[in-house]
């Protein structure tokens, strides 16, 4: 069964704008660790690949973005995408947060109930939607800046919101080929859960029937993927072979991200799904205190690395090195 293999989000990639600006949003004003420097590793095009974590930098925190804002290719949001990154936080931080967003100039809504859990959305510069979750029972450690202590601190992903034009055929991925359980509707919006749920095991499906379809291509101002845990390469073949088995026959084969292996299939929804292994890591090239601090290239790109680094828009990590 895949349920019993894939173990929730891995990470959620994203197009953004200018790289500094990126840096400084999810640094500054939502109080992630900046935890890896690296860049794109298809095609020739020098872009950065920034990851942003939780104190730990675990598995099911790390959003990554590829600043494409220097290079000029935009993207356009619409129905088939991410539509919504939700993090949980602390019960009673919401409040904090409002006088935060309204401090720094950050767009943002109301607090509201659904499904039970008090909730807040708010955007990034470059148009994308983000919320968070008041949640205890996610013990995972928030990473704390001068503006945001332990009380406030972002734990991690609770769940991503997926925009559908039809509901059926991606409630069927959702349900066979991820194996999560539906377990509630709320007007629109349909909820998903994966061996209990809860912070890292949710997903929703929002109806929007008549939204545009978005982009599929990377660029600045969408979501273009959202990634699943797996353990080693022995499940992610697994994975695939079962994947595949179900007449899913776009499944792409395994690619080798350096700090991960994974492998893509897109959702009938439009959604790109991708399974990604959890046995690699992100000291595999610096240690642990260190991490976020310079740039890292893959081997296949080293000797290229005086020529990426000359195109590459210079980016300042405001975070010093993890004392533990």
């Amino acid at each position: 069964m895949l349920q019993n293999l894939i173990h929730g989000i891995h990470h959620v990639t994203a197009g953004v704008a200018g790289a500094q600006e990126d840096v400084d949003f999810f640094t500054s004003i939502v109080g992630q660790r900046l935890a890896k420097q690296t860049v794109l590793m298809d095609g020739p095009l020098p872009i950065y690949h920034l990851y942003y974590t939780n104190a730990d930098a675990e598995i099911g925190s790390a959003m990554t973005t590829f600043p494409y804002g220097k290079a000029g290719i935009k993207a356009r949001r619409g129905s088939g995408q991410v539509k919504t990154t939700s993090y949980t936080v602390p019960s009673g931080s919401l409040p904090f947060w409002v006088n935060h967003f309204n401090e720094s100039n950050i767009e943002h809504g109301e607090i509201e109930e659904r499904f039970g859990k008090n909730r807040i959305t708010f955007q990034h510069p470059c148009g994308l939607e983000f919320e968070f979750i008041e949640d205890d029972a996610d013990t995972r450690k928030g990473y704390v800046t001068d503006k945001v202590s332990i009380k406030e601190a972002v734990k991690g992903f609770h769940s991503v919101t997926m925009s559908v034009r039809e509901v059926e055929e991606q409630d069927r991925f959702i349900r066979e080929v991820l194996g999560y359980e539906f377990t509630g509707r709320e007007g629109q919006y349909y909820q998903y859960e994966l061996n209990g749920g809860g912070a890292n095991k949710t997903l929703y499906v929002i109806h929007e029937p008549d939204l545009p379809q978005g982009s599929w291509g990377l660029g600045a101002g969408t979501i273009h993927h959202v990634a699943f845990a797996v353990d080693t390469d022995k499940e992610l073949n697994e994975v695939r072979e079962l994947v595949t088995g179900l007449g899913y026959t776009d499944m792409s084969e395994i690619k080798d991200r350096y700090y991960f292996h994974s492998a893509y299939v897109r959702s009938p929804g439009g959604i790109l799904c991708e399974f990604t292994t959890s046995d690699i890591g992100f000291t595999i090239d610096e240690s642990f205190e260190e991490l976020g601090q310079t740039l890292h290239l893959p081997p296949w790109k080293q000797d290229d690395r005086d020529e990426i680094l000359s195109q590459l828009e210079p980016v300042t990590n405001p975070q010093k090195p993890l004392v533990r």
